[in-house]
């Protein structure tokens, strides 16, 4: 399993971000209230909108990924989980060119 979301066959679907799990304006143009995004972090229906490129924390202590958006800590793309990969390829980059 992949970890960034869309890269490769499979990878998180219920990633913990707001964006990602509500529906876009263009299908739901009303105001959702944020008690009305309960119901959306409780579903068990993939996000609605692809966070492409998105690191989520990935596997737990067990090696078990869930894939819940309840489960911020291992499916919420936060910056101290992707800064050491941009971090890396900015490196790669550098040193070696055009990746």
């Amino acid at each position: 399993m992949s970890y960034m979301v869309g890269y490769g066959p499979r990878y998180p679907q219920r990633i913990h971000h707001r964006g990602s799990s509500l529906p876009s304006m263009a299908v739901h143009p009303g105001k959702i209230q944020c008690s009305a995004g309960f119901s959306v972090m409780s579903s068990q229906s993939p996000n609605p909108n692809i966070l492409v490129g998105a690191v989520v924390g990935g596997p737990d202590q067990h090696d078990r990924f869930p894939d819940e958006r309840s489960d911020y800590e291992q499916s919420e793309p936060a910056t101290y989980v992707n800064a050491p990969l941009v971090g890396t390829l900015a490196y790669l980059a550098h040193s070696f060119g055009q990746i």
